[in-house]
């Protein structure tokens, strides 16, 4: 099969999943939406939303050697929270957490798409279920979504142990909000796309879909329900974080 075919060419509005799909539907999109419901693009957008500038890393200990670097603070795990250090990747934390300039938030998904799709200059929206409405007419009002400036929407998903990709039914129904916003853009969907909102049309209760995923039960018994509550807000927020010269604004 030839590799443009990967690309899902000749629509205005792809989906993909994980780094790969990223880097695939980056060589050939006008602009790139990234999509981790649980947690780092919901943390992008209430941090985001608090007049905070994000900085994306991939997960690792390098990230607070970076952080000195560029004078930020770096977000640390949530287990690893303390009052004196309360800023982590969660979206409950960061919502009372002292406001800072600039935060590093390093995540092993999406916060490593968005730094690897920062590399390579083009634009890159963080989207969750708060903001996705949101984010849909952005992109649309500033001409994305046509065959020839078409958008790719990249559901992060989770990582297995052994650090292949999990697809995970949160950033599927995260991402595919986005493109519900987009539909009847002139390009139209991709049949991936397309699938994608189909799956959400098929979910009465996307909250309820998100607390009783593998995703949402995992935080919720590990303690941190009210993260997963934030979450869930969908349409509760018109913050666009978008990704200029590897720093998360509002765009």
């Amino acid at each position: 099969m030839a590799a443009a075919v990967y690309a899902q060419p000749g629509s205005g509005a792809r989906f993909d999943w994980g780094l790969s799909g990223a880097a695939e539907l980056g060589r050939v999109c006008a602009v790139l939406v990234v999509v981790d419901v649980l947690s780092f693009t919901t943390a992008v957008e209430i941090a985001v939303g608090r007049g905070m500038r994000v900085h994306p890393f991939p997960w690792g200990e390098q990230a607070a050697d970076y952080a000195r670097r560029v004078g930020a603070v770096a977000a640390v795990g949530r287990r690893q929270m303390t009052p004196e250090h309360p800023w982590s990747l969660s979206p409950a934390a960061l919502a009372t957490a002292p406001v800072v300039a600039d935060l590093v938030l390093p995540s092993p998904n999406g916060s490593a798409i968005s730094a690897a799709a920062s590399a390579t200059g083009l634009p890159v929206v963080a989207a969750c279920l708060r903001n996705a409405r949101a984010v849909g007419r952005w992109l649309r009002r500033h001409g994305y979504g046509s065959k020839d400036a078409p958008v790719g929407v990249v559901a992060s998903g989770e990582r297995w142990p052994d650090g292949t990709l999990r697809p995970s039914v949160e950033d599927q129904l995260g991402a595919a909000s986005v493109l519900d916003a987009l539909s009847g853009v002139p390009g139209g969907l991709s049949v991936e796309a397309a699938m994608a909102l189909a799956a959400l049309a098929s979910t009465p209760d996307v909250p309820a879909a998100v607390r009783g995923c593998v995703s949402g039960r995992e935080l919720i018994e590990g303690g941190f329900a009210a993260d997963v509550e934030v979450a869930v807000r969908m349409d509760a927020s018109e913050v666009v974080p978008l990704l200029r010269q590897g720093v998360f604004a509002a765009a």
